[in-house]
């Protein structure tokens, strides 16, 4: 039976409580519960329902939700939950079991895929209905959790999902663990309530539990209960750091922002503006708590609200990465959508940015990244009065730069992951497409510039002292030459990536009966040019337009070549491996590269 709340808003009680928002004969359903909803909705003169709005992926908030497809609804799920909803038989193929330390509830999903409409992103404004919702990012129960408020018969009610149960009360201590023995959601679930504390609310309406008409008066309780417990498992000072971004001033206009996980800076103008270098995670809590999948890392524009009342703020203007890595991009997208900053990144991996699923490195943020500005190399671009260049600084990644400007009267340099401020080379990554001579590159590089301070993503802001340079120049060499005497170049050169083929794009995805085009890159790293013999491999079902393609290529240089494949229609797939067989004049290396295809 649908229980009448106010005029316009019910509750149907069900796995879990489901709302019904009435606009005339139609309705828009926050959360799903099994379906049976559905069966009682002419009840209230409701006869279609045009929406169904998630606050988390759990199986029983949406196990129905099949259902609510079937019926012609538009389901829309946490944008970084999506996964969990539309690509579920893929999370649970991949889900460790044996020796398995991730303890999040992400096993609590839904047993098959469904349908999705669209994503909710945090911060975002979307109307359904006749009502406007705002996405409150609210982590605590699961790691992409949401609140959606909006403006209901006269009242600002939230709909909280299972972040609060009542006064004082959580549906699950359990879900609030995320790694094994760890405290993660009920840090996150004190930020979460305390930010719906402070939104002037009427009234808290969550999945499990009971109505709260007196929000503060329920939350001030449940703060309390989850400090004391924090004191007592001794992670306060976990919490006390999470809640509190820390940005210290470096210059008086070059300030870091210290407790992110990988480093951010801010560069700030005499109006009001800034510029950051890298944005990615808030703090160690949002990453590397448990799993890769999606929903276990989520960026947070906490720390940009902290950065505003501090500093005087009035815009986030534009963000520049050092590199690709999530930990230094998560955030850009978050800063696009609700600050309307422009990314700016250099010409030497802005295509990675925009096309993350060509490539097969590691550290890629799930979605695409748009680019504002691509800023050539080694050219002066001016911001706000601050001219600043961008230069190739390969060594950590192939697809990264050093960041160089002057800012009150010093010469600062960013480099991301480069080295630590040891000076140790030890941060490279032969995945991350190394090269053995990169480090005597950057060495170089700095020696040029001369910085009087270098800053980079994991360490702390360093003033140069003589001999620095010296030490990095002498190291890099020596890398070059054990990897040099290590690998038998005179033989064979792969590099020390240790591959001569890569297909672009690593990550494919096509329907049945479709034909789609591939890049294929080769090396010859032989020190004589050479024919070169590319085969490709694919299922025996599939049709190519030619299985076989022979060049001639120079010593020690890349060549591309194109292909096409179809694979037949009614045919479908989960990550199916094509691969390409090389081999160059009479020497086989066998299956070089290969690539990943979903056939839909």
């Amino acid at each position: 039976m649908l229980k009448s709340i106010s005029t316009h808003l019910f509750q149907y009680e069900d796995t879990c409580l489901v709302y019904v928002i009435r606009s005339g004969s139609e309705a828009v359903l926050i959360d799903f519960g099994s379906g049976a909803v559905l069966e009682e909705l002419a009840s209230i003169g409701v006869d279609k329902v045009t929406d169904v709005l998630m606050t988390h992926h759990h199986r029983d908030q949406g196990q129905g939700l099949d259902k609510a497809v079937a019926a012609g609804a538009r389901v829309w799920v946490p944008h970084h939950e999506q996964d969990l909803f539309a690509r579920v038989d893929q999370h649970w193929q991949g889900r460790e079991i044996l020796v398995n330390y991730n303890v999040r509830q992400d096993k609590f999903s839904l047993l098959e895929p469904i349908s999705i409409a669209g994503t909710l992103k945090d911060y975002a404004n979307y109307t359904f209905g006749e009502h406007a919702f705002n996405v409150v990012p609210t982590p605590g129960h699961t790691t992409g959790s949401i609140t959606l408020t909006t403006l209901l018969d006269g009242s600002q009610v939230a709909f909280t999902g299972d972040l609060i149960a009542g006064p004082g009360k959580v549906w699950s201590m359990s879900a609030t663990q995320w790694s094994y023995n760890g405290c993660e959601g009920v840090i996150h679930t004190l930020c979460s309530i305390s930010a719906l504390r402070d939104k002037g609310l009427h009234m808290l309406l969550p999945s499990h539990g009971e109505i709260m008409e007196r929000p503060s008066a329920a939350i001030d309780p449940l703060i309390e209960k989850l400090e004391q417990l924090l004191r007592l498992r001794g992670q306060y000072a976990d919490y006390e750091s999470f809640k509190e971004p820390e940005f210290r001033e470096i210059t008086p206009h070059l300030l870091w922002n210290a407790r992110s996980f990988a480093n951010s800076f801010v560069l700030l103008s005499e109006n009001g503006k800034a510029l950051l270098i890298d944005y990615g995670y808030a703090n160690i809590h949002a990453i590397f708590i448990a799993g890769t999948d999606r929903a276990s890392r989520r960026p947070s524009l906490f720390p940009i609200e902290r950065l505003k009342k501090q500093f005087n703020v009035s815009k986030i203007d534009v963000v520049i990465p050092t590199h690709y890595h999530d930990d230094h991009v998560a955030g850009f997208n978050l800063l696009r959508d609700v600050e309307g900053t422009e990314t700016w990144v250099a010409d030497n991996f802005a295509d990675l940015f925009e096309h993350p699923y060509d490539y097969d490195v590691p550290c890629i943020w799930y979605d695409p990244i748009p680019v504002d500005r691509r800023i050539p190399l080694e050219q002066t671009v001016v911001w706000e009065g601050y001219d600043i260049r961008l230069y190739e600084q390969p060594g950590h990644t192939l697809y990264a730069v050093a960041i160089s400007f002057e800012v009150d009267g010093k010469r600062v340099l960013a480099i991301g992951d480069q080295q630590g401020n040891d000076g140790n080379l030890n941060n490279y990554v032969y995945q991350n497409r190394f090269r053995s001579h990169d480090y005597v590159l950057s060495a170089e590089l700095y020696k040029t510039l001369n910085p009087d301070l270098i800053i980079s993503g994991h360490w702390d802001p360093l003033w140069v002292e003589e001999g620095y340079f010296d030490k990095l120049q002498r190291d890099g060499e020596s890398l070059k030459q054990l990897h040099d005497e290590l690998l038998p170049l005179e033989q064979i050169d792969l590099g020390a990536e240790g591959y001569c083929a890569w297909i672009k794009p690593y990550q494919i995805e096509m329907s049945g009966g479709e034909t789609t085009e591939i890049a294929v890159e080769v090396l010859n790293p032989f020190p004589q040019r050479d024919k070169v013999t590319v085969r490709l491999v694919t299922l025996p079902s599939w049709s190519t337009e030619t299985k076989e393609q022979q060049l001639e290529i120079d010593s020690h240089k890349v060549a591309t070549v194109q292909f096409a494949i179809t694979a037949p229609a009614g045919f479908t797939a989960n990550r199916a491996r094509i691969a390409v067989d090389i081999t160059i004049g009479d020497r086989k290396l066998g299956q070089q590269a290969e690539a990943l295809v979903t056939v839909k």
